[in-house]
Parts: structure tokens; sequence; C-alpha cells
């Protein structure tokens, strides 16, 4: 698999990564701890060298699992990991954010034995702390580099004048925001600043949290444990809306010989050299599909009418709920 460069960090991974949330939370019951280490190794066997994961994710065993998973491959991957959140050592959660730079600390601590490595390749802030100076945060990582236990600065939703004073202090590598033809919120001035600054951008929820792989329709039930149940574009009368959009990307398919998946990633891929999604998956077929994304070339001109006609389609309903787009800086 090519290789890509996050910004100028000089921070090189697979062009396409793997989101590990969905294994441990979010969409349901947790998967088969044994299928998941599975899982995460045929993706290291087929190229990919980027594995993202927080400690909020479970919380505390996503972090277990994918260090368990890539223990073979020490020194041969690049894993990214998340602190922000009030979480307790029992993994209670306040449901409030902690980015004090005490807590970043002991944070750092407890992800490194999880993950059973020496130094965090990518360490993001998750979400920003409005009760804690972003000047803070950055002067907690940066002495962590310092004292080698962690090795790249990244940011998640944050906003531009945020992405700029982390920076200052410590230079950033990665942002993580949510961003795909299903929400395009990072292009009004996140992607400019980070093109500005040489860092690199990291899309989660490149399929839509699934909607874009056109296996969702109006009657889809999810799981009670899965969070799209609380998200107003996840509603069945949104989802009947927002089907033009996968309709476009089946057309667009159809003549490269491509899935709406494939073309969903193709088209992000195509954006920026310096981008790198990590779509999500508990299935050996979806991980193999979505790497089929990467034989799919779409031309200036495929582009231009991917864009023309996607420019034509007004998506319905707020990508998150009310409440977590609060802690967002989109």
């Amino acid at each position: 698999m090519k290789k890509r460069k996050l910004g100028n960090s000089g921070l090189e991974v697979s062009t396409l990564g793997l989101g590990c949330m969905g294994m441990s939370s979010g969409y349901g019951p947790a998967g088969d701890k044994r299928q998941m280490i599975s899982l995460i190794r045929s993706a290291f066997e087929r190229g990919i060298t980027f594995f993202d994961t927080a400690e909020v994710y479970g919380p505390f065993t996503n972090e277990e699992l994918v260090g368990e998973a890539l223990t073979p491959f020490r020194g041969q991957v690049a894993i990214a990991t998340k602190f922000g959140f009030d979480i307790q050592p029992n993994g209670q959660r306040s449901g409030g954010l902690n980015s004090r730079p005490e807590h970043i600390k002991r944070v750092a601590e407890a992800s490194l034995k999880r993950l059973q490595v020496d130094s965090i390749d990518l360490f993001y802030q998750h979400r920003v702390d409005p009760n804690v100076p972003i000047e803070d945060v950055a002067g907690a990582v940066k002495e962590l580099i310092e004292a080698g236990k962690v090795k790249h600065f990244g940011l998640s939703e944050p906003g531009a004048g945020t992405i700029r004073r982390a920076h200052a202090v410590q230079p950033v590598t990665a942002v993580q925001s949510e961003y795909s033809l299903f929400y395009r919120g990072a292009e009004a001035e996140i992607l400019p600043v980070v093109e500005e600054l040489g860092i690199g951008f990291v899309p989660f929820s490149p399929l839509g949290a699934g909607f874009l792989t056109g296996k969702i329709n109006e009657n889809t039930e999810f799981d009670s444990s899965d969070f799209r149940c609380l998200v107003p574009r996840f509603s069945p009368e949104a989802i009947k809306a927002n089907m033009a959009l996968v309709d476009l990307l089946r057309e667009v398919g159809a003549a490269k010989d491509a899935t709406p998946a494939q073309i969903a990633l193709a088209w992000l891929l195509a954006r920026k050299p310096w981008i790198v999604p990590i779509p999500g998956t508990t299935k050996l077929h979806r991980l193999d599909e979505n790497l089929g994304s990467l034989a799919v070339e779409l031309t200036a001109i495929n582009l231009q009418a991917l864009e023309e006609a996607a420019s034509k389609i007004t998506l319905q309903g707020a990508r998150l709920p009310e409440g977590a787009l609060k802690m967002t800086g989109l």
C-alpha cells in the first residue's frame, strides 16, 4: 500500500487507516475479542499501518484490544489514541471533559500500558476543553514528547483558532474531524488552516457512519446502544430524504465498477495528498471493500461532475445530537 505523510511532521502512514472504535463501542454491542484481533491483524497484513483508538472507547477496552492485536508488529505501525474526557480509573464517566495537564499525563501513562508501547505515536485531544487554555494542553503534550512518551500531538474536532494557538506552542501533526460527502463542515475553515500550517488531516466517519455504504435505509433498526439512535440525520425521515446522495454514489460507481463506499473514500483521497481517512469496520469483507477504494481513479472530470451533482442535494438532519455538537469546534 502507498503511504502518505501527515503534513510536514514526517509521520508517514498507510493511505487508509483503520478506525477501531466500533469494535468495542458506539455501534452496538462489542465485537468478539478474538475476531476483532484477527481483523486488526488482517488489516496490517493488507498494508494498513495506521490504527485509531481512544481511552473513552469502552472505556479502556478498545485500547487494550488494539494493544494486544498489534503487539507482534511493534515498530511497523502507528497507533493514535486520545485524551480529554473525565473518566475514572474504574471506567466511570462524569459526562464532562478534562484536559487539565496533570490529567493528560495520567491518561498518557495508562494508555501506554494498555497499548503495550513505550511511546504513543499520535496523542489527540479528543474534544476541546473550554475550561483549560489550549496553550496549557499543548504544553502538557510537549512535555510528554520531550520525555519520549509521545511522538506527535493531534487535535480532534477543534476550531481554526484553537489549531493556531495550539500549534504555536507544540506543532500539531494531525487534526481529526468528521468529513465526508455526508458532512463537509471542515471545508470552510479547518482544511485551509491545516494546509497553511502543514498539518495532516484525518477524517473520521469518512463513510458517514455507514450511510454512504448504501446498506442503510429508512427501515434500518439500530441497536439501543448504537449512537445513531440519537442522531437526527439517522431518523427514518432524514435517511429517506438523504438517499439521493447514495444514489449519486451508486451512479458514479457503476461507471467505475465500484461500490458507493469506494467512491466516497476515493473522493476523500483525491481531495488532498495529506488526507488519511480512517474508516472503521468489524467485518473482513468490508475492510477489503474499503481497501478497494485505493484502486478507484476519479479524474478531474469525474470529480467536477460529482461536485456539481452533490451541490444540488440538500441533506436533512443534524450530524450529532445538540449536546454533542456543543463539544465540537465546528
